[in-house]
């Protein structure tokens, strides 16, 4: 994978949702590049964790825990920086796989919360940092579902409709400042955890969702995805970058072997 190093004034990158998945594999991945990562996510003891790995690997990580939904606390973490040049709004999930007609109001409102507040949240903190980097990049990880329905994915579809929509206007907004704004949309992703969580840590109903499905997408897969549009030169902006694994045609359409 040909890649551009980060300029010196630039090579701060922080990734929200370390703590897992696609966040810790894109932090990996980052690191691998030549980007200091700071490491954000509530599980503290996770993200130390992710970070002695990546020091001890010879790269530059920090690990700050940090709820995105806690405006106050987004905005005493942004004060520890002068500039950065990566903001990786990674944190999110769903829960649930209810109709309309019976969905908790209480998950739809979480997953707005995780999905779309805390992305503007930390958006709105590290904006005027990314600007001054002078070569800025936010990437906000949506999901296929935040560009078509499915039965029983409502409030998660909702809540990464939101996510896509606060992408695509951040970009009209800051045209002409020096930050891009990518947005990276998987579909079929499996983790250890992001199935697990949505069914309320229900394994039978979590292996459900990738049964007869050869190759689900990987956490590395994205984070691939995630580190080559980061990394391409300043004045390439990957705009939106859907992906699926081979199997999936759509967010209903899934090839399945028995």
């Amino acid at each position: 994978m040909a890649t551009a190093a980060p300029s010196a004034a630039s090579r701060i990158a922080v990734v929200t949702g370390a703590s897992s998945g696609i966040g810790a594999a894109t932090a990996r991945q980052l690191a691998a590049q030549g980007y200091r990562v700071v490491l954000t996510a509530r599980r503290k003891d996770r993200i130390e964790a992710l970070a002695e790995e990546i020091n001890a690997a010879g790269h530059q990580a920090t690990a700050y825990a940090l709820d995105v939904t806690d405006r106050a606390a987004v905005d005493e973490f942004a004060t520890a920086f002068k500039t950065i040049g990566v903001l990786v709004n990674n944190a999110g999930g769903a829960l649930g796989a209810d109709p309309v007609a019976t969905g908790d109001p209480a998950d739809w409102r979480q997953m707005y919360e995780t999905n779309v507040i805390g992305t503007l949240n930390l958006t709105q903190a590290l904006l005027p940092k990314l600007i001054e980097s002078g070569d800025g990049t936010v990437v906000v990880v949506s999901s296929t579902a935040g560009h078509g329905t499915y039965e029983g994915g409502a409030g998660y579809v909702a809540a990464k409709h939101g996510a896509h929509v606060l992408a695509e206007t951040l970009r009209l907004e800051i045209v002409g400042k020096p930050v891009r704004v990518i947005e990276i949309a998987p579909g079929m992703v499996k983790t250890d955890e992001f199935a697990l969580t949505r069914f309320g840590g229900d394994e039978e109903k979590a292996a459900k969702v990738y049964e007869g499905v050869a190759e689900p997408l990987t956490a590395t897969d994205v984070a691939d995805t995630i580190t080559w549009a980061v990394t391409r030169p300043a004045h390439v902006n990957v705009d939106l970058l859907i992906l699926r694994p081979r199997a999936q045609a759509s967010n209903t359409k899934v090839h399945r072997e028995a």
